[in-house]
């Protein structure tokens, strides 16, 4: 089964928390056992999964990833968001998740959180739901 559903960011570089949204899609379809996959369809941001008790953990990713890969470095690429591209890349375009007794499988400080790195937009997030 196939859902999608749209994230808006609002900065320019943002991690956007998507635990309720993905565990609420996962209920509703009623899966007890399989696979999520989430995918993000875009070449400028991307998804991870990451600690989500304490909010600074976010800000300390972002602070980190655009120190390491600054907006301006003498990059070629004309449209000017050749650092969006590269910290897209490394973050990646999906994740996958077991579901277990109709739940996600993530760990207790674990939350799904949609990378935006050329913001602010409005993106697409795709979940794919497998049973088995």
């Amino acid at each position: 089964m196939l859902k999608q559903f749209s994230v808006k960011s609002t900065q320019k570089t943002e991690l956007v928390d998507l635990t309720a949204r993905v565990k609420k899609i996962v209920k509703e379809v009623g899966i007890k056992s399989g696979l999520c996959t989430i995918y993000i369809p875009h070449t400028t941001a991307g998804i991870t999964i990451n600690e989500n008790a304490d909010p600074t953990v976010k800000e300390d990713i972002l602070k980190q990833v655009n120190t390491v890969i600054p907006f301006e470095d003498n990059y070629q690429h004309l449209e000017g968001n050749s650092a969006a591209h590269i910290k897209a890349t490394l973050f990646g375009s999906s994740e996958q998740i077991i579901i277990e007794q109709g739940d996600l499988l993530l760990g207790t400080w674990q939350g799904i959180y949609f990378a935006e790195f050329d913001g602010p937009r409005t993106r697409k997030v795709h979940i794919k739901l497998i049973e088995g």
